[in-house]
């Protein structure tokens, strides 16, 4: 072999050792690490209550195995709230006057990620994981956190969260028993209305010496997830993205009535409320029977109703699917609060993908998050029996209520379409919007029906004015020029 055959072969086996060792550091650079000389990683999240304790055992714990064998240490420091946490991210990485420096990760809705990724402030987690393990992940968890066209993961999930439908059964069987409705009517938002009409009707007979006391039925927590789910499940969602990855709105008028008809239209009626800062508050006084609420709010509901402060009664509450429009496929929210990681240097960022990586094990994210409404983010973790298994052995126990509302949110999650807004530089502005814009409508507009019904006017011609169809596109018109105002702003 000549001597030039010999260098050939030579340089090719220094290109693709170095080829084998580029790739290998990207997916597991423990050769970074020194356990003599340990990274220290500083993890910012808002987590209280069961989450907090939870999230702290396991920093321990990391602490104590994992991290005193590779030579990571991870402070973790509450920043009491989201908004919080996001304005002193954002004041880190700009290097605001009297801002603290940055974390190495931190908690985050895509919002607050988008913002920093547009400050090139975000490290690329997929590094540091292979396509299999990225693989074990639930799909549109990941997807979440792909911010841009170059596949690059910037949030990695951590814990999620949905919705259910909480209803206070004892006072739905006296009313089902008197008129005959069953639990089926409210798998669709138009049977939803239907029966709180019913209700309505139902408790304004009680009291047949007062006219027009009946009571509502049903109360939202999130307006903006009923209007951005529904636009969504009815093939028109509010925000979509071109081939460029750029944000484009959508305000379409028959999807929009469809809401319209089915929020606003129940809520000046007297069939939906709205009254204390959260719809659990509302169940509590009696001003509701059923409610939408997130997994994580479902531990709030009351086990009893207390009338006007002076008479208080057990309530049995039973767990439901959030319902859909008729004629679509069933969609529910996606949300909660994914890990973010700060761009610096590989060692930091790779110890960063080491905790990330160990704290969403399968038992281990079951453990932090089940117990607080929350549902872990492995395929192989989103399994009821599996959660069951892992509670048996758990010194905390599911109360019968979360228990319930995790089995269901696991269901909806494996059968349904999860859905969350993408993330651009106005998405909290429009989502704020989507809030109040049909929210604030149908509170102001009741009150002024109120009044005038309590004033003498027929109810049936009060409501007929402001559920016609001109009523509607006044609102639209204003709705919709609003929305337009905020996104091109």
């Amino acid at each position: 072999m000549n001597k030039y055959r010999i260098l050939a072969l030579a340089l090719s086996a220094m290109i693709a050792s170095s080829v084998i060792t580029g790739c290998s550091s990207e997916k597991n650079s423990d050769n970074l690490l020194d356990k003599d000389n340990p990274t220290t990683i500083t993890i910012w999240h808002y987590y209280n209550g069961v989450q907090l304790i939870n999230f702290d055992e396991a920093v321990n714990e990391f602490n104590n195995t994992i991290g005193m064998e590779k030579g990571i240490i991870v402070e973790a420091y509450s920043k009491n709230s989201i908004s919080e946490l996001a304005d002193s991210v954002i004041a880190s990485v700009k290097k605001d006057s009297g801002a603290e420096e940055a974390p190495d990760i931190f908690a985050t809705y895509a919002e607050t990620a988008y913002v920093l990724d547009h400050l090139d402030a975000l490290a690329d987690m997929r590094k540091y994981f292979t396509d299999e393990e990225i693989s074990q992940y639930v799909d549109e968890y990941i997807n979440e956190g792909v911010l841009s066209n170059d596949n690059s993961l910037k949030i990695f999930p951590t814990a999620k969260s949905t919705e259910v439908m909480m209803m206070n059964y004892t006072d739905w069987e006296k009313f089902a028993e008197k008129t005959g409705v069953t639990t089926d009517d409210l798998k669709t938002w138009e049977g939803l209305a239907l029966t709180a009409e019913k209700y309505y009707s139902y408790t304004d007979a009680l009291t047949p010496e007062i006219p027009n006391d009946g009571k509502a039925f049903f109360g939202r927590d999130s307006i903006a997830n009923y209007m951005n789910i529904g636009a969504a499940q009815l093939g028109n969602a509010f925000i979509t993205t071109d081939s460029e990855n750029n944000p484009v709105l959508n305000a379409d008028k028959d999807t929009l009535k469809r809401l319209w008809d089915n929020y606003y239209v129940p809520y000046v009626k007297g069939y939906y409320t709205a009254q204390g800062r959260f719809r659990s508050d509302d169940a509590k006084t009696g001003a509701v029977i059923a409610l939408i609420c997130s997994t994580t709010g479902s531990a709030y509901y009351p086990s009893e109703v207390t009338i006007n402060d002076d008479y208080t009664y057990p309530i049995e509450n039973i767990v439901l699917p959030v319902p859909n429009f008729e004629g679509t496929d069933p969609y529910i929210v996606q949300q909660g609060a994914g890990m973010s990681v700060i761009k610096s240097d590989e060692k930091s960022e790779y110890a960063s993908s080491v905790f990330l990586k160990w704290f969403t094990e399968e038992e281990r994210n079951i453990n932090f998050t089940v117990y607080s409404g929350y549902m872990p983010v492995k395929k192989s973790a989103v399994d009821f029996e599996k959660i069951k298994d892992i509670d048996k052995k758990s010194e905390d126990k599911l109360s019968d209520t979360l228990s319930k509302t995790i089995e269901l949110a696991i269901n909806e999650t494996n059968t349904y379409k999860l859905y969350t807004m993408p993330a651009f530089d106005k998405s909290a502005e429009i989502r704020d919007y989507l809030e109040k814009g049909i929210q604030d409508c149908a509170q102001n507009d009741y009150a002024a029906i109120s009044e005038r019904i309590q004033n003498g006017e027929d109810r049936d011609s009060v409501l007929a004015e402001y559920t016609s169809d001109e009523a509607f596109e006044k609102w639209y018109n204003t709705f919709k020029t609003s929305l337009e105002n905020i996104f091109n702003e």
